[in-house]
């Protein structure tokens, strides 16, 4: 919870704001104020209204059922989320229509129409089936950005399985975490990746996960590598392990959508929790399908004639809704990049806006300040004039970001859309309809109609103006259901007081008098680094692991470029033997066990930390400390000395 109100008064005092210009108010889908207006007066009738945009193999019943924290929605109402991604586009006479262009980092190249991607995705559906893949099953996907990761996963949803999609840049460990969580009895990879120019050899990666798990019967490995680098990084076990172009020879390429009960589950996402073990987030099939093709319709006003970039992987729930499903399912092109922003050139992204001619492009803050050190002139170089919207998504957009990319990414014309989502939500809840809400730097703007956002304080209060607690009053159609296997965690974690009518984000945000929302940072120990969220938990728990290492907390510490930085205070054994390498070594422990993205910025060897006399860690004074403000109340402490020798360790590393 914020304490100092007066510390946001001038983010409050922001009183900037741009409209997008009248040739794009006009052509916008919502341009007018009666869009909100209905979704108050009629909320279950406007919900009703976006669905019936879709294609249903049979209607519902009834619109919500809302037995807090429990709800369906669209009640036994049948559909399948790839027909309405492919199958309707394709018999609309839309088939011949680019779905997807694909770039790699070595220059390989790669498109797909509507037709080719409905036969891809049925050949591979019955490929699944060939192995005993069945509805409810849970497959797991571990996959490079290549069009067979979206290829997979619409596999999975057209026969009725659960995908769970684990990030590529996660360990071997966190893999088998998460397949053993939903004990997975297949999992689709390839031989490897490419990232930096370097491989990733994501199959070696699958064959030491599977030493841990045991439900896994079959793994689909896709030819990503050149020959001589597949033959180096990749083995085949015998009677586990398939070649997926060898499976494929021969299958037919027919394969009927499965009709899916709107609220069957589609699948599983994990995300970091403030306990050691990952979240495994679950979402369904009529309500995330609702959500989805309607965020992406209306937040960036997508047309079929849009090239439409969305730079996250589909490990991350952007990529799930932004990547691999919300822009099918509106009949738009879409970009894929298989690299980083900075290879094999610092401007190359700004080079594939301007040769493939995109149109939307959506990416994270931490992209954004990272291309803003590098400079204006990068994409001064090109020509971005194809550029008609921007979106920003993951974690505040500080005004000053905010400001460089609309001037020097958007020419002052593109209207910028920052979007506030979790994971948790399936798809976008604030943020600016472009054609009706005036842009305000660092405000992500208003809860989007038939969503109702709010900020309360501590005792649940409402918070007319100022700042507050995230929260949202009324379910919505891709929200959560549940956490697989864990029920009473999903109960614990995002209701309070036993009022499960109440949704707690677990956001802190401010809220200005016409009602637009800026979200200030997480409340809890989950930490949001490079738009990547890290529950601190498990990074404790991979250092706890090494053998040198007594005790642990990791704070987050902000970071201009990447959001937050991991800072790791350890205290080791006393046993121990400390080598002048021990830091480097704990790091690479981290990485060995949860992946890159987890490493910590910098490791704080102590002799104690700060714990009160019953023995917590007071983490909020760690916070201070490298933040490099002045401590806290210190009190409480078991030993109060404590605080200056650890602030004398860290200011002198």
């Amino acid at each position: 919870m914020i304490k100092d109100k007066q510390a946001f008064t001038p983010l409050l005092d922001e009183d900037r704001t741009f409209s997008a210009a009248s040739s794009f108010v006009e052509q916008a889908y919502c341009n007018d104020e009666a869009f909100y207006l209905h979704a108050q007066k009629d909320y279950e009738g406007f919900w009703s209204e976006r669905a019936q945009e879709l294609d249903w193999f049979s209607s519902w019943t009834k619109v919500l059922d809302w037995q807090p924290p429990h709800c369906k929605w669209f009640v036994d109402g049948k559909m399948n989320i790839t027909y309405n991604c492919l199958d309707r586009h394709v018999r609309a006479g839309h088939g011949g229509h680019r779905a997807i262009i694909w770039h790699a980092e070595d220059g390989a190249t790669k498109e797909l129409t509507y037709q080719q991607l409905l036969h891809e995705v049925s050949v591979c559906a019955n490929v699944l089936k060939k192995l005993g893949a069945v509805k409810g099953d849970r497959i797991a996907i571990y996959m490079p950005m290549i069009p067979e990761a979206l290829i997979a996963m619409l596999a999975c949803a057209r026969i009725g399985a659960i995908h769970s999609v684990v990030f590529g840049g996660f360990s071997a460990q966190a893999l088998a975490d998460r397949i053993n969580d939903a004990t997975c009895s297949l999992v689709i990879t390839a031989d490897g990746g490419y990232r930096r120019g370097k491989v990733i050899p994501l199959k070696k990666h699958v064959d030491d996960a599977l030493e841990h798990t045991s439900s896994v019967q079959h793994v689909i490995v896709f030819n990503r590598l050149s020959s001589k680098a597949s033959e180096q990084h990749c083995s085949l076990k015998a009677d586990r392990d398939y070649w997926y172009h060898e499976l494929a020879k021969g299958v037919d390429a027919l394969c009927r959508p499965e009709a899916m009960d709107a609220e069957d589950t589609l699948f599983i996402l994990y995300t970091s929790g403030t306990t050691g073990k990952p979240k495994g987030i679950v979402h369904t099939v009529g309500g995330y399908t609702v959500g989805a093709y309607t965020t992406c319709k209306y937040v960036f006003d997508i047309k079929k004639t849009d090239v439409f970039w969305c730079t996250a992987d589909v490990g991350w729930i952007t990529g799930h809704t932004y990547v691999a499903y919300g822009p099918l399912l509106n009949g738009a092109t879409q970009l894929l990049y298989e690299g980083a922003p900075d290879y094999p050139a610092e401007d190359y992204f700004w080079q594939l806006i301007e040769h493939c001619k995109v149109s939307i492009f959506y990416t994270a803050p931490t992209a954004i300040r990272m291309f803003m050190k590098w400079g204006e002139s990068l994409p001064r170089k090109h020509n971005l004039s194809s550029l008609r919207l921007l979106g920003s998504v993951g974690e505040p957009l500080n005004p000053e970001a905010w400001m460089w990319y609309y001037t020097y990414i958007g020419g002052g014309r593109c209207p910028i859309v920052d979007t506030w989502w979790q994971t948790e939500t399936g798809s976008h809840m604030i943020a600016g309809l472009p054609g009706i809400n005036a842009m305000k730097p660092g405000f992500v703007g208003r809860a989007l109609p038939g969503i109702e956002a709010d900020l309360v304080n501590e005792q649940g209060e409402t918070v007319a103006v100022g700042s507050g607690l995230l929260v949202i009053k009324k379910p919505w159609p891709s929200m959560m259901r549940t956490i697989w296997n864990d029920d009473n965690r999903f109960k614990e974690t995002y209701f309070r007081n036993n009022d499960y009518s109440v949704y707690y984000s677990g956001d802190a945000a401010i809220k200005d008098k016409d009602g637009n929302f800026m979200i200030i940072g997480r409340v809890d120990d989950v930490l949001s680094v490079a738009g990547h969220r890290i529950g601190t938990m498990e990074v404790e728990s991979a250092l706890v692991d090494h053998p040198a290492v007594a005790e642990v907390a990791v704070v987050g510490r902000s970071d201009a470029i990447k959001g937050q930085a991991i800072i790791a205070f350890v205290s080791c054994r006393r046993d121990a033997l400390l080598h002048a390498d021990i830091i480097t070594d704990l790091k690479n422990h981290v990485v060995k066990r949860i992946g890159s993205l987890a490493r910590p910025q910098e490791i704080v060897l102590v002799k104690d930390l700060p714990k009160t006399r019953s023995g917590k860690i007071m983490r909020r004074l760690l916070r201070d400390i490298a933040e490099k403000r002045a401590v806290g109340d210190i009190t409480t402490l078991a030993d109060v000395g404590i605080v200056e020798q650890i602030m004398y360790q860290y200011n002198a590393q």
